[in-house]
């Protein structure tokens, strides 16, 4: 659209040395370079100005796009003298233009790799834009620094200068910029394993360049929508977005976003089986790059050839390309963590056992190197979700060689970093031979049997952990597994009676996941459960044993859930609370429209307390539970902590799930966030959230269900209750506090007493009594904490 309206005018103005003519000549000349045209950019700008505009603004602005160009071909001295000329020339005679000349000058630094001199004119750009008040400037500064944290893999640090770049060119309404500015933040987004949030970026970056007419950008970031969905393993939905987009991206002529969509759809196509077609496309993406300078995507490319000489078995081929990206300065982390996998994937192909594992550790190694280099926790909890089924490759590895209390450490180093880090606990243990736990010694000190998951894409497994032996047992892949659980547990949410009418899944699950244990768990004996993926949103005590008669697992075993055996080992060692006094917040006033008051509070709050005496009890109510008086209530001196109240789970961004309360006196706030719970130590025995979704709504890869409940675990609390879908407002739920610690108050400790509690709706002598549906009692899990 540009470079059409921009052709008219040159018709309009067809003497070369007029003033207008150069104006448009210059401009065409800047979308050309936009559109990767850079050798055609530079062609049409060899007509030399007059005179008359030799110090015009026109001479700058062709000074600067002849640097751009010049960079993009890397010729870098001709690139600097270049933007030098533009910048002498801004400073004498156009000095509202020198940060225009800056952000260039930056531009070029980036292209040539020399990072600390790009961010020193992007931080020059932005000072004399602040300066001058030239906002649309100043978003591009900060963009550009945040290109250079994304070029350093500093993703969570690229996210916030973007973020700041973004709220300026929204206020400006620059479109232009918005577009590139969404897109990068959702790269880094995808960088750091955080899907959801970089599917939403990639989808307004399209939206803002399709409203803008910017088609060549739109079709651009359609790749990273594509690339979402190959690292969520759902190849069909990568290929259909590449597939709609590959005509479109042919006809833009530009080589780069071409080259994008074919090499994704190979990566596709060798996914789901299909060689040949991969290697077509490979093919022809390697022709397009054949004069291409853009290091990045011939690595690409060049993962790609590795993988097709992996499944044609030319093996020599594929070592060759691998080892070549593992090797190259230019590749990125990420690109280098795969390339270590996939060859060690080779290796253990052609039977070269020691030098596969050494490759598997490589890769652990730098995936581990790359998310501790990340400083925001909820961008660190992310982190593994793009690289998770590395680990998974290792695992299959040692498994396929009869090697799986290896295997466990490997999948054991993937669980509960950020939690243990939080906690102090995290240790050295960033390599497969620090991970030290004796899950047989763990087992007999907890007198459980432990029950360890690990859903893969290719292979899944269960470690069944008792005091005498671990065994492993192969199950069904994720992609078996995950669609049945939830069914199950939005079936179980949804207030059905499973036990009719979801009868034979619950039994499969059961079939599945627990059977294959059932010998080493004797009746009434304890279990502790370490769920992987969606597991973590399956209550287990629903699942339904088939003999001798069908009933819910609850009736045969005491179960806890954990997050890693590290976590465990830890709580093993912790002497039980020496008080029995309780913070009970809740009862909280209506804060808005959303958050009425919750009927069934106040009866439950009077519950609790009762179990307490008045001197042993500190009670936040109504007006007084507010998040303010939460924090100041020093909540690291109690023992038990008890909410009864609304709680909300945030899937986007798990650390906004917040307790909600009364409003502050002076202000609107109202709601207790995840994110402030992990900033207050706690030594609480046992924290309960007697509120909805409290176990969270998003299970991070390693991590688990991440929200209130993981927060009151991070800041220290040693179990915490949490529900795993929204709760009843009817009286079940105060009926089963009451029940729960009516346990506690006779020395039960409390995954005995909840489990009694449940047991006590389930075997209801009243045949009408509705709570006896897992909807009532099962959202409450039992979480171990540190």
């Amino acid at each position: 659209m540009a470079q059409k309206e921009v052709d008219e005018a040159l018709r309009k103005y067809p003497l070369e040395n007029s003033e207008w003519h150069c104006r448009f000549r210059e401009q065409k000349a800047e979308i050309l370079d936009r559109l990767g045209f850079h050798v055609e950019s530079l062609n049409l700008l060899k007509i030399e100005l007059p005179a008359s505009l030799e110090k015009s603004d026109i001479a700058v602005r062709r000074k600067y796009t002849q640097g751009i160009a010049s960079a993009w071909l890397q010729r870098w001295a001709d690139a600097r003298r270049f933007v030098l000329e533009a910048e002498t020339l801004a400073k004498e005679s156009h000095p509202e233009l020198l940060s225009e000349v800056l952000l260039r000058r930056g531009a070029v630094e980036y292209l040539a790799g020399d990072l600390a001199s790009a961010a020193m004119a992007y931080h020059d750009a932005l000072q004399i834009a602040r300066e001058q008040k030239d906002q649309y400037s100043e978003s591009l500064a900060l963009g550009g620094l945040g290109a250079i944290a994304t070029k350093k893999e500093r993703y969570d640090e690229s996210i916030d200068w973007n973020q700041a770049a973004l709220q300026l060119a929204q206020s400006l309404d620059a479109r232009s910029s918005l577009a590139p500015l969404l897109g990068n933040m959702a790269w880094s987004y995808r960088k750091l394993g955080d899907f959801d949030n970089a599917l939403l970026f990639y989808q307004r970056s399209g939206d803002v360049a399709a409203r803008a007419g910017i088609a060549e950008q739109q079709i651009y970031w359609l790749t990273g929508t594509a690339n979402v969905y190959y690292e969520q393993h759902n190849y069909a939905a990568a290929e259909a977005v590449l597939t709609r987009g590959l005509d479109l991206a042919r006809s833009q002529g530009n080589n780069r976003t071409l080259t994008e969509y074919l090499n994704g759809l190979a990566e596709a196509e060798l996914e789901t089986g299909r060689v040949e077609s991969a290697e077509k496309h490979y093919e022809e993406a390697t022709r397009l790059e054949e004069n291409s300078l853009d290091r990045s995507q011939i690595l690409a490319s060049q993962l790609v050839r590795g993988r097709i000489g992996a499944e044609k078995h030319d093996y020599t081929q594929a070592e060759k390309s691998f080892r070549g990206v593992t090797k190259d300065p230019k590749a990125d982390m990420s690109q280098k963590w795969e390339a270590e996998a996939r060859l060690a994937q080779v290796y253990a192909d052609t039977g070269r056992s020691a030098e596969a594992e050494a490759e598997f550790r490589r890769s652990v190694a730098l995936v581990e190197a790359a998310r501790t280099s990340v400083q925001g926790v909820s961008l660190r909890l992310s982190f593994l979700s793009s690289g998770i089924h590395f680990y998974g490759d290792y695992i299959d590895f040692l498994v396929s060689h009869h090697r799986p209390e290896e295997a466990l450490r490997v999948a054991e180093l993937s669980r509960a970093r950020s939690l243990a880090e939080g906690l102090g606990t995290a240790g050295k243990a960033t390599s497969v031979s620090a991970v030290n736990v004796q899950p047989e010694q763990l087992a007999r000190r907890l007198k459980a049997t432990l029950l360890f998951y690990w859903l893969g894409e290719k292979h899944s497994y269960l470690w069944v952990i008792s005091p005498l032996k671990t065994t492993c047992v192969a199950l069904p892949a994720a992609s078996e597994i995950e669609p049945m659980v939830k069914s199950y547990r939005e079936a179980v949410a949804g207030s059905k009676d499973v036990a009719e009418t979801e009868k034979a899944v619950g039994e499969h699950l059961y079939t599945i996941l627990v059977a294959p244990a059932q010998k080493f768990i004797a009746q009434n004996s304890r279990a502790v459960l370490l769920p992987d993926g969606n597991l973590n949103s399956l209550n287990f005590e629903t699942l339904i044993v088939p003999e001798p008669k069908p009933h819910f697992w609850i009736e045969d075993v005491t179960i806890t859930a954990a997050s890693s055996l590290s976590l465990l080992a830890s709580a093993a060692s912790r002497a039980p609370a020496k008080q029995k006094n309780l913070l009970l917040v809740g009862d909280a006033l209506k804060a808005n429209d959303e958050f009425e008051q919750l009927p069934q509070a106040e009866d439950e709050m009077k519950i609790v307390e009762g179990y307490f005496p008045e001197s042993s009890r500190t009670v936040l109510k109504r007006e007084q539970a507010t998040p303010a008086a939460y924090l100041a209530s020093k909540p690291e001196r109690y023992a038990y902590l008890h909410f009864v109240t609304h709680g909300t789970a945030s899937r986007a961004q798990p650390l906004e799930s917040a307790v909600i309360l009364s409003k502050e006196p002076a202000s609107d706030s109202y709601k207790l966030y995840a994110r402030d719970i992990v900033t207050r130590h706690l030594n609480a025995e046992l924290v309960t959230i007697s509120a909805c979704n409290g176990s969270g709504t998003r299970a991070y890869s390693g991590e688990g269900l991440v929200g209130l409940s993981w927060a009151f675990v991070r800041a220290g609390a040693h179990n915490v209750i949490a529900a795993l879908w929204e709760v009843s407002n009817a009286p079940s739920t105060a009926q089963l506090m009451d029940a729960f610690y009516k346990g506690l108050s006779h020395g039960e400790d409390p995954a005995t007493a909840l489990r009694d509690a449940k047991l006590s709706f389930l075997h209801s002598s009243n045949a009408n009594f509705v709570f006896k549906k897992p909807y009532y009692w099962a959202p409450f899990q039992l979480y171990a904490g540190s």
